[in-house]
C-alpha cells in the first residue's frame, strides 16, 4: 500500500477488539469513511452477531479482529470458527504484536489482510475497501 491517503467505500464492517477506545476510533473512522460498522468485544460475541446478520439477509462483507483478547476468544480462534460458518467470510486480524506467526502468515489462517497496532488510519482504510473489493 503505497501512500497516505484516506480511502473511502462501502458494506457492512464489524470490528472485534477488547479495547473500548480502540472500538469507537475505528467505527467512528470506518463509518466516516462510508461504512456500516458495528462492534464487539470479544470472539464468541462476534460470532454471535456475525450469525445473526446472516440469518436476518444482512451480512457483514468484513471482520476486522483483534488477534489477543486477554481472557476471551481471539483472532486466530474466531476466524476459524467464522469460516465454519461462512466459508466466504473476510477478516482482517490486527495486533500490536506484528512477530506472531498469525501477522507473518496470515493468509494460511483464513485473513485477506493484516494490519498493525498502533493503526495508521490510511493504511487500515486502504486494507479494508481492498478487502471489501
Amino acid at each position: 500500500m503505497v501512500g497516505g491517503e484516506m480511502v473511502g467505500g462501502s458494506g457492512r464492517v464489524l470490528v472485534m477488539d477488547d479495547e473500548e477506545l480502540i472500538r469507537e476510533v475505528c467505527v467512528e473512522l470506518l463509518t466516516d469513511l462510508g461504512y456500516d460498522v458495528e462492534s464487539v468485544d470479544d470472539g464468541r460475541v462476534m460470532l454471535d452477531s456475525y450469525r445473526k446478520a446472516l440469518l436476518e439477509g444482512r451480512p457483514y462483507d468484513l471482520v476486522i479482529m483483534d488477534l489477543t483478547i486477554p481472557g476471551g476468544m481471539g483472532g486466530r480462534e474466531a476466524m476459524a470458527a467464522l469460516l465454519k460458518i461462512d466459508p466466504k467470510a473476510r477478516g482482517i486480524v490486527c495486533s500490536g504484536y506484528s512477530n506472531d506467526p498469525v501477522m507473518a502468515d496470515f493468509k494460511t489462517y483464513g485473513f485477506q489482510g493484516n494490519c498493525t497496532k498502533p493503526f495508521q488510519f490510511a493504511a487500515l482504510s486502504q486494507i479494508v475497501k481492498e478487502v471489501i473489493s
